[in-house]
């Protein structure tokens, strides 16, 4: 069977592949779109999970090829491919939004919590497709094993659970920083939306691929330096047009408008349905809409169970009446307390739902909308000579890429344009202002009574070795700059054991790289920086005949004034942490800066008067 793609061209079909290609699971994937409601603003974004799906299929087998695995490993990354997004559910990532600020509506499978559509997709891949007589038959006669084992392990290839088999770099190539569904996405939606996101060198992607260690990782044979550049220059492309498209497209104001819309409409349908028919009839029904509704379901779900409001938002964005923004900020207007603030709220779903249903109660008759840039790359590994080091150690425009990423948040009240005058839009953004200012900061420290913020266990870590150190006299601050990252790595996992301190460093961390290193550190760290709470200074330096760079880290004036009242949210927690630096003080690896005081507190004054 042969399918003509678009972006692929030709895609010949294995028998197998037809007939997974042909079962409800997968079919239903045509009625999803990729991009959830973006043809709001891009009329061509009409393109579907299922030719998604295709492409993945097609750039998985592309990649396995080129990194010469063997004919069965072959087939299995372009089987997960294929069936990577059978559990997602339809209208893009609304419902996961829905779940995120409702805990208690997200439904249990087998006893284990499922909130996002990859949990979905395992359950499906392992369950649904060995019970098929001919399905067995053939997977039996190809691959020499039990259909059941045979999808057990396709479910953790498509997932990304890479710990889980024998081969990670099986499930690395469908889901990892640099993989085969980002890369068809990235081409796909460009070529849909019609929106430039840069020149994504797909063909040079695939020559640098390697495994080392059994990881895939970037890198080149012969090793030369116009090599090493060359493969640098493809990983930078794909950062490039990750930017470029949740700036364009997943941020631009008319979509989000719509999808917040959406979230609206369909929280407020399930709600009503918890009313009528309890927790059991909405959890039923969520689960349908990652495993049978399609998109056209899922809105006549809400015409059937929404309010005559929700029904008024549906209709206007099937008539193109998207709301208009009337006030928008981002993180080059909000003042620094506020945007680190409104960073950590948007990434805890119960606390973002209370902050935009509080803020909109306050300006009236508007829909609030508070969003942040998800799935910052963070473990690309490359082979520079013959040895392995992080994308971002090696590349100064990839790290600044990642920083770009990081600081992409707004937070904008939409309202109905046939309702709001143009004399109103001036008083609604200086209350707006006014009222983030005040309701941020308070919300966190009510949520904190119940709730432990990791990102804000970094910040108490730096704030403690800031306090240990820093001096001031004679118009001269000195503080310090912590020169060793792994250093935070290593803290942050002991304190991780700690009885007194677990909690608030609730983070994974592995030692595939040769030292603890965390994911979700290097990403909060990142936020960091992006939302001006931590300086980051490169600095050059020379090892085995070559120059490399390394990033070291220093609390801003604005960090600090951050940091103090944290201490009292989680002073018992913060006296530990205190002990811990004063007796390992000689072994923080550290600098002391002089600045001169004028100029570093001004940098905060100036920063938080914009």
């Amino acid at each position: 069977m042969i399918i003509h793609d678009p972006v692929h061209k030709t895609v010949i079909l294995s028998e197998l592949e037809r007939m997974l290609i042909n079962t409800e699971q997968v079919q239903r994937l045509r009625k999803i779109q990729q991009l959830g409601l973006a043809d709001v603003v891009y009329p061509g974004a009409n393109h579907t999970r299922f030719e998604h799906s295709i492409g993945t299929m097609q750039t998985a087998s592309l990649m396995a090829k080129t990194l010469g695995l063997g004919q069965e490993d072959v087939q299995k990354v372009r089987i997960a491919g294929l069936l990577h997004d059978v559990g997602h559910s339809a209208l893009s990532h609304a419902v996961e939004g829905v779940l995120t600020r409702n805990p208690g509506m997200q439904p249990k499978v087998n006893g284990k919590r499922f909130v996002k559509h990859e949990a979905f997709t395992k359950d499906i891949v392992s369950n649904s497709f060995s019970g098929d007589a001919i399905i067995e038959r053939h997977v039996s006669e190809e691959f020499g094993v039990d259909a059941h084992e045979f999808f057990d392990e396709i479910a953790k290839i498509a997932t990304g659970d890479a710990q889980s088999i024998r081969k990670p770099y099986l499930a690395q190539i469908i889901s990892g920083d640099i993989d085969a569904d980002r890369i068809d996405f990235l081409l796909r939606d460009s070529y849909h939306t019609g929106v430039s996101l840069g020149l994504i060198d797909v063909d040079q992607i695939m020559q640098s691929l390697t495994i080392k260690n059994n990881h895939l990782v970037l890198g080149t044979p012969e090793g030369s330096a116009y090599g090493e550049d060359m493969v640098l220059t493809a990983a930078e492309s794909m950062l490039i047009a990750r930017a470029h498209h949740y700036t364009a497209i997943i941020h631009h104001p008319k979509t989000q408008a719509a999808r917040v819309m959406l979230l609206y409409a369909l929280e407020d349908a399930l709600s009503r349905l918890k009313g009528r028919e309890g927790d059991e009839a909405v959890t039923g029904k969520i689960i349908d809409f990652f495993t049978v509704y399609n998109d056209n379901d899922l809105l006549g779900f809400i015409k059937e169970n929404g309010s005559p409001e929700s029904n008024d938002l549906i209709r206007d964005i099937r008539d193109g009446k998207v709301y208009a923004p009337v006030a928008r900020f981002n993180q080059k207007t909000l003042s620094p307390m506020s945007r680190m603030a409104l960073s950590t709220i948007a990434r805890y779903g119960v606390a973002r739902k209370k902050f935009e249903t509080d803020l909109a109660k306050e300006l009236g008759d508007v829909l609030v909308d508070l969003s942040v840039a998800t799935g910052v790359p963070k473990s690309t590994r490359v082979v520079i000579g013959n040895e392995e080091s992080f994308f971002y150690d090696e590349s100064a425009l990839a790290n600044g890429l990642v920083r770009a990423i990081s600081r992409q948040m707004s937070l904008t009240a939409f309202a109905n344009p046939d309702v709001v005058m143009d004399s109103d839009v001036d008083a609604v953004e200086l209350q707006m202002r006014l009222k983030v200012d005040e309701m941020s900061p308070r919300l966190l420290h009510y949520i904190r009574e119940n709730q432990y913020f990791p990102i804000e266990g970094l910040i108490l870590l730096l704030y403690g070795v800031h306090s240990l150190f820093e001096k001031e006299g004679d118009g001269v601050v000195s503080i310090p700059r912590i020169r060793n990252i792994t250093w935070v790595y290593r803290t942050v996992e002991t304190f991780g054991r700690d009885v007194k301190l677990k909690n608030l460093f609730d983070y994974h961390f592995h030692t595939r790289y040769g030292f603890q290193y965390s994911d979700s550190v290097f990403e909060n760290i990142q936020i960091l920086v992006a939302m001006g709470i931590v300086d980051e200074d490169l600095r050059y330096y020379e090892k085995d005949g070559r120059f490399r760079q390394r990033y070291e880290y220093v609390l801003t004036a604005d960090g600090v004034d951050y940091a103090r009242p944290l201490v009292d949210s989680y002073r018992r927690e913060f006296g530990a942490l205190k002990d811990y630096l004063v007796m390992n003080k000689h072994s923080i690896p550290r600098d002391i800066v002089s600045i001169q005081a004028s100029r570093y507190y001004r940098k905060k004054q100036t920063a938080g008067a914009k």
